[in-house]
């Protein structure tokens, strides 16, 4: 365990109250993106003044533990430690600053191992030591500190060309654990025998991975932050044989729990259309209906949540939208993109569970063939009319 960092009585106080008021402000929907494409790496004195006029109130992006983007540049001597060498923080240090600028709060999603903590594997395998699981609760817990509202980067970790570079970082009050591990880009393996007979992997990993990143970042010495787990795609195969194998989001949410996920703050899903046929209200048909879970079938992960998890914990959508064209297959008219979106936001303030929803993409991908279409702006920058049906929907849920 990391020894606690000096915070004054005062410094740490004075957080809290803060973060007791942000989530206690009001009852209303957070809104805001998913898009990291655009603000992390992108052109952020392009994006954040839009996203600012868009009354955006919350921004997902990816904090990489391990990968070719990971924080985590080589193993730590000391993993929850924020000022470790082996830490590189530099562009979330900048991305934080510059987000807070525009009054715009960050919410990390904790993602990917590095090679050390997993055994060389790819970067979607849960670690596979205690000495990897500990890693992850170290990171998740240095994260959480380096980003609390009270901790000032050590000389050597400070930008020289940035004048604010030696201040207090500004406190991210939202984290998710993972991304979408029912999907196996995310993580793999998505099934295993056991005893002979088919489990679904995924979930025993995942229950690790979303209790150590949850006691990770509750350990944090300010308090307040609130942790995300599931975070689960729309639908899954079920098939442990096939090319693909992937895990519905009910199946999977009940494999986690029996493998021994304790708890979060709040559960996730990404309730994706699957056709462009599909408007927001579309319910799957009876066959599909407790396997693929859509905006218009959500209460029915809902009531599963909260028979697992008893109590009235939200649930996020930290990822939703409809593509445009030139996407072929799920792209839908730019009219109707500005329609659905009004309509899909205005579902899910009327369900009283759901605290949250971000849309993904402010601009659409470059890669055409593969990339999203779903952004309010196309590649090219020119506005589509969804971006006046955010702007005019947010402004509904800005808190007073």
């Amino acid at each position: 365990m990391f020894k606690r960092i000096a915070l004054s009585a005062a410094a740490v106080a004075a957080v809290a109250c803060l973060s007791v008021s942000v989530a206690n402000a009001t009852p209303l929907m957070i809104v805001g993106f998913n898009d990291e494409a655009n603000t992390v790496y992108g052109n952020q004195d392009w994006s954040l003044p839009l996203m600012a006029q868009l009354h955006t109130q919350l921004l997902r992006v990816n904090l990489y533990w391990g990968g070719a983007r990971g924080v985590a540049t080589r193993q730590p001597a000391n993993p929850a430690d924020p000022a470790d060498p082996a830490y590189n923080w530099r562009v979330y240090d900048h991305f934080v600053r510059a987000a807070a600028h525009y009054g715009i709060n960050v919410m990390f999603t904790i993602v990917f191992t590095p090679k050390w903590a997993n055994g060389g594997r790819a970067q979607n395998v849960a670690p596979t030591t205690t000495a990897g699981w500990n890693a992850l609760r170290g990171f998740a817990e240095a994260a959480a500190v380096r980003y609390s509202g009270v901790y000032t980067p050590p000389p050597s970790q400070q930008d020289p060309t940035d004048a604010t570079s030696g201040q207090p970082l500004p406190f991210v009050h939202y984290w998710t654990a993972w991304n979408e591990p029912n999907n196996p880009i995310f993580l793999s393996p998505q099934w295993s025998k056991f005893r002979g007979k088919w489990r679904i992997q995924s979930a025993v990993n995942y229950a690790k991975i979303c209790n150590f990143i949850y006691a990770g970042v509750h350990s944090a010495p300010v308090g307040g932050e609130k942790v995300a787990c599931g975070v689960t795609a729309p639908r899954g195969n079920d098939a442990p044989t096939s090319v693909r194998p992937s895990s519905d989001p009910m199946s999977f949410m009940r494999a986690a729990k029996s493998a021994g996920l304790k708890t979060f703050d709040a559960y996730a899903h990404h309730p994706y259309y699957g056709f462009k046929t599909e408007a927001p209200t579309y319910v799957p048909p009876k066959r599909d209906r407790t396997h693929t879970i859509q905006l218009g079938n959500i209460n029915i992960l809902i009531a599963q949540m909260s028979k697992l998890w008893p109590g009235r914990k939200p649930l996020w959508i930290t990822e939703y939208g409809y593509q445009t064209t030139p996407d072929r297959i799920f792209g839908v008219s730019y009219a109707k993109q500005a329609a659905y979106l009004t309509q899909a936001f205005l579902i899910a303030r009327k369900n009283p569970r759901i605290g949250m929803m971000l849309w993904f993409l402010l601009k659409d991908d470059s890669n055409i063939p593969n990339g999203w279409q779903s952004g309010l702006f196309t590649n090219a920058g020119a506005k589509k009319p969804a971006f006046n049906a955010f702007e005019k929907t947010a402004a509904l849920f800005i808190h007073r």
